[in-house]
């Protein structure tokens, strides 16, 4: 990418957001740009973003086994008035509706009732069992309370999958499979998650557990023991019956040792059982030519959410200016190297423009930052706002052959010939 194709122009941070200091930056450098509350547009850099954490989310389901379908986002009010669940999400304000000569039509703040739908068509038999389901698409929510930039907001990407299994032992396997596939895509992504004991709430259910990521950033406080690495949502504690819960269903007998502390969550599991089956009549036939109720797990990622928790987690700090920009990690940043030339020297430029070239040519995506009137220190400020992990200035130092390559998050400097860069860099 050549930054003078964009129209970006420098970039002057002042009253950045203490408490989301990265979404600020965002803002502020046009990366983000609010339509409303809770309304928000990407610019290409974190939009690549989001479509690397997908790409990431969709890689690791398919290996475990997931298969990926599209589900419209508009649906009709009849199939949420046959769960019975339209009456709740409409007074409660959660909803959005649309209503027209033809009916009216729901925007989906969830996927339960449509996926439903679409398994009934295709899971009529035993055969057709055990699968799992999942798509990636936008939600929408009229939140009340918008909170942290992308972190809550009313239109939002998220991944939902729904297993439909014969019983309550095929269930269960479900979602241990899509447990691991979803500490496989965090640990991709570089956010280490700590999946907690939660409550099931209103989704109901036998089982859930939530993937948390440790934040100050982060609107729920859970206990954790740091020994065993495991947590468990406060909400447990006031079940009647948590002690012999916690021990049933996941083997914790002594929580003495777990500390309060504050978090963030970016994904929920939970085991439904039957009960989305019986309000919509979700069945199949089994061996035994019986109809029997489809068992159900439910499995989300909030994508706007990791995206937002992970450009917070990369923030980097002047020691004179506080935040100052990203680094990204390289497993999803759009663009590993960042070259600025001298562009006043022909020479330069041209050798510019070949590093460019072989770097793209390697698959090694690089931005080349050709815009013309700005200083080489301003666009290196602007290398670290876009989060590039790796930079490259070939001004008045740089002599033949021989480079300088920058590491932006250790600031560490190595000289290195061209024709090593790409392996270096690897």
């Amino acid at each position: 990418m050549k930054l003078s194709k964009t129209g970006m122009g420098t970039t002057k941070l002042n009253n950045i957001d203490e408490m989301y200091p990265g979404q600020s930056i965002l803002l502020q450098s046009g990366q983000l740009v609010q339509y409303g509350a809770g309304l928000f547009a990407y610019n290409t850099i974190p939009l690549l973003v989001r479509r690397k954490v997908e790409n990431i989310i969709q890689e690791t389901l398919n290996k475990y086994g997931c298969i990926e379908v599209l589900l419209p986002t508009l649906q009709p009010d009849t199939i949420w008035k046959n769960s019975g669940r339209y009456d709740h999400y409409v007074n409660d304000g959660t909803m959005l509706i649309t209503e027209s000569n033809k009916g009216t039509f729901c925007l989906a703040p969830t996927g339960e009732e449509a996926m439903l739908e679409f398994a009934r068509e295709k899971l009529k038999s035993y055969k057709n069992l055990p699968v799992t389901y999942y798509q990636i698409g936008e939600k929408y929510r009229n939140e009340i309370r918008t909170r942290g930039y992308l972190l809550r907001g009313k239109a939002f990407p998220m991944l939902d999958g729904y297993s439909f299994d014969e019983n309550e032992e095929g269930m269960a396997k479900s979602y241990e499979n899509v447990r691991n596939a979803f500490l496989e895509i965090f640990r991709k992504i570089g956010l280490p998650v700590i999946p907690i004991v939660a409550d099931n709430g209103a989704m109901g259910g036998k089982k859930s557990e939530e993937f948390m990521l440790i934040s100050e950033q982060g609107e729920d406080r859970i206990l954790y023991d740091e020994k065993t690495n495991i947590g468990l949502n406060t909400e447990i504690l006031e079940k009647e019956n948590y002690e012999q819960y916690l021990k049933d269903e996941y083997n914790i007998s002594d929580i003495s040792n777990f500390k309060e502390i504050r978090t963030m969550e970016l994904g929920h599991i939970f085991q439904l059982g039957t009960r989305y089956s019986e309000m919509m009549n979700g069945k199949f036939i089994n061996q035994d030519g019986k109809e029997c109720l489809y068992y159900m797990g439910c499995y989300g990622i909030g994508v706007s959410r990791t995206v937002a928790a992970l450009y917070e987690s990369c923030v980097i700090n002047d020691e004179k200016w506080g935040p100052c920009g990203f680094v990204l990690p390289k497993s999803v940043a759009p663009y590993i190297v960042q070259i600025v030339p001298k562009m006043e020297s022909e020479e330069k430029v041209e050798l510019a423009n070949k590093i460019y070239n072989i770097l793209n040519e390697s698959g090694m995506n690089a931005i080349l930052d050709d815009r013309q009137n700005i200083t080489i220190g301003t666009k290196i400020k602007d290398a670290k706002i876009l989060g590039t992990p790796y930079l490259v200035v070939i001004g008045d130092k740089q002599e033949g052959d021989l480079i300088e390559l920058e590491n932006n998050l250790t600031n560490e400097k190595q000289i290195v010939s061209i024709d090593k860069l790409i392996e270096t860099i690897k």
